[in-house]
């Protein structure tokens, strides 16, 4: 996100940090004696702080009776808004605090299951091999990436093209369709008897099923039906605990289809209408530790067994 420093801020009033830590303390315990307590100072300091914010603001935020207090509507909203704000310089400052003078962050955003299961393993030894470079990785379900929002690198799925955005393909994407080992005995092939199965869904892709199908030239009713979940890791999760059948990328449950905690229910694997990418900024072409982790990851992917997975599974 770009700021101009030099443009002045149009409303230079401000509550002190200390009036801001009074309020969100007495508000959450709802007593000037307990926030007191908490913030080690006297009753009469966090009502005179409280106070002197009620009338900087010309609101009053607290309904007072001689046994209690509680939040004013107006209070309510406050509340919710300085808390935000407390958390902010919170963990601006230990960011900062946690960083030496001469190393970066490395701000990263991924998608909760592909972070875990993919990119955790990938980064293994990044930190001892970078040492000047600390990670910063956050993880997003949705639509999460914009050259409007401070982050460095994200890995993301889709066709590879967001705007203000360079994007390297990592690989593409083959699903599978996979239960407990256990499952399936004693069911027929859900090709010929789809009642017998429970066909674990995802939110963000309806459609996967009839998909899967479709590329087989098989016509199944009920393909849209299941237990619905959120996340990948959730719908893998049930399928560990014998809810259904999952369908899901291959490289996700690579470590559970090894160990056989996880079977394939049917052979086939389904190329999926996207793949997985690294990106960053446009502006941030040249800079050296987005060139490192792209190294990294290149570098990774090479050495990697992945490939041989997604080869294997098509034959």
């Amino acid at each position: 996100m770009s700021t101009d420093v030099k443009t002045p801020l149009a409303f230079r009033r401000y509550p002190s940090t200390t009036a801001l830590q009074c309020f969100e303390t007495a508000a959450r315990h709802l007593s000037f004696t307990n926030a007191a307590q908490e913030m080690h100072m006297t009753q009469s300091a966090i009502s005179k702080q409280v106070a002197q914010l009620e009338e900087m603001l010309n609101l009053s935020l607290f309904y007072r009776t001689p046994h209690r207090i509680s939040l004013t509507p107006a209070g309510k909203t406050y509340y919710l808004e300085v808390l935000e704000i407390l958390r902010h310089i919170e963990a601006a400052t230990t960011s900062l605090m946690s960083n030496s003078d001469n190393s970066e962050v490395l701000k990263i955003v991924s998608h909760p299951t592909f972070c875990s299961r993919w990119l955790m393993p990938a980064l293994n030894g990044f930190g001892r091999a970078h040492p000047l470079i600390n990670l910063n990785i956050k993880e997003l379900a949705g639509p999460f990436f914009s050259e409007d929002q401070n982050v460095d690198v994200a890995f993301l799925y889709g066709d590879g093209i967001w705007g203000g955005m360079e994007s390297i393909k990592l690989f593409d994407e083959y699903n599978v369709a996979v239960c407990h080992p256990d499952y399936l005995a004693g069911k027929a092939p859900c090709t010929s008897n789809i009642a017998q199965c429970t066909l674990l869904q995802l939110s963000s892709r309806p459609s996967a099923w009839y998909e899967y199908f479709r590329q087989q030239d098989i016509r199944i009713e009920g393909t849209f039906v299941g237990p619905r979940f959120d996340t990948f890791h959730t719908s893998i999760s049930a399928a560990l605990l014998g809810y259904g059948i999952a369908l899901v990328p291959l490289r996700l449950v690579a470590p559970e289809l090894q160990s056989g905690s996880l079977v394939r229910a049917w052979s086939y694997a389904a190329k999926g209408r996207g793949a997985y990418y690294i990106a960053y900024p446009l502006s941030l072409g040249n800079s050296h530790k987005v060139k490192v982790i792209v190294e990294w990851i290149s570098t990774y992917l090479q050495h990697s067994n992945d490939p041989k997975q997604d080869i294997e599974c098509v034959r």
